[in-house]
């Protein structure tokens, strides 16, 4: 793993215990978490693009669980990897499109009325230009004039006062982390807590079930969501180190590949989650690519993970 140090594991609070925690106590531990998960971040691994998608797509799979589908990680990364650009990818796909969006785009854009619109698009919200410039008003004012667990609430709670639900509170809440931190890219955190509540569709609730949750006690949402970050954050940290040992064993084949544009194939295992086995690859025809895979899965440096016999894909 990495080096986190023990007793932050033993502090990071669960559904469980955190009434018993002073929110002062569970900002110190979520501030450890995401200073451990900053040095990852700072690394700037060659494999931190595939970290940040495999981030992304279990927030997804969050999600769409939250919203009452059944569409798993596998359903929603075949939705990426086995359509073509303008398909329609169903809800389900769209939500996932929402969290790689985060993972993907630098995160300086994540926040602009044209990236608002077109999140809350992949989230199902249409909205008028008026509502998304209030919304990115909104937003600039708590990235400027707030600390950063006032920001992290504030955040969620305006999603939710818009008719966003959680699951686009967590996506701002983390796009502001990102901004905060001066991150190029923001990691996919609070979305991959089941525990952190209602997904997109309880967004859809009556105003009077709305402004019920909008009076919760401001201590108490504190401590909710900076423990979910915690956990989130001590997650992502611990996959990094998971995928960093399986980059590192690809790195050390790499130069046993006799394939041509094989660096390229490597490239693109380092930098997404996933790559289907009939991916276009400049100087690699389908048989080749097929056979590299093989080679490489033989090696047990990548793994195969449809678990079919056709329409293959392939990931760290």
């Amino acid at each position: 793993m990495a080096a986190v140090p023990a007793w932050l594991r033993r502090a990071i609070p669960d559904a469980q215990s955190l009434a018993s925690k002073d929110v002062e106590d569970v900002a110190l531990t979520a501030g450890a978490a995401i200073g451990a998960l900053d040095a990852v971040v700072h690394r700037q691994g060659r494999w931190a693009g595939a970290w940040r998608q495999r981030l992304a797509l279990t927030a997804a799979a969050v999600t769409v669980k939250q919203a009452g589908r059944v569409e798993d990680e596998a359903a929603l990364r075949d939705a990426v990897l086995l359509t073509r650009p303008g398909d329609d990818v169903g809800p389900a796909g769209q939500m996932s499109s929402a969290w790689r969006r985060l993972a993907t785009r630098p995160a300086v854009g994540l926040l602009t009325e044209k990236g608002l619109a077109a999140v809350l698009e992949e989230f199902g919200h249409a909205r008028g230009h008026e509502a998304v410039c209030d919304l990115a008003g909104e937003l600039r004012q708590f990235n400027a004039g707030t600390g950063t667990v006032e920001m992290l609430t504030r955040a969620v709670a305006a999603a939710e006062r818009h008719g966003f639900g959680r699951a686009v509170g967590a996506w701002i809440a983390d796009a502001l982390l990102a901004q905060r931190l001066g991150w190029i890219h923001a990691v996919p955190l609070l979305g991959t807590e089941e525990a952190l509540g209602m997904g997109a569709s309880r967004s859809r609730r009556t105003a009077t079930v709305i402004r019920a949750t909008a009076i919760e006690d401001g201590s108490e949402r504190a401590k909710m969501l900076l423990a979910a970050q915690a956990r989130a954050a001590l997650r992502a940290t611990d996959l990094s180190a998971e995928l960093g040992r399986r980059a590192d064993k690809l790195l050390a084949v790499a130069p046993k590949l006799r394939a041509k544009a094989a660096d390229a194939v490597v490239d693109r295992l380092l930098s997404e989650d996933a790559i289907v086995a009939s991916e276009e690859i400049a100087g690699m025809s389908d048989r080749g690519l097929r056979r590299l895979f093989d080679r490489l899965v033989e090696l047990g440096a990548v793994r195969e993970l449809s678990g079919r016999s056709t329409f293959r894909t392939y990931g760290l």
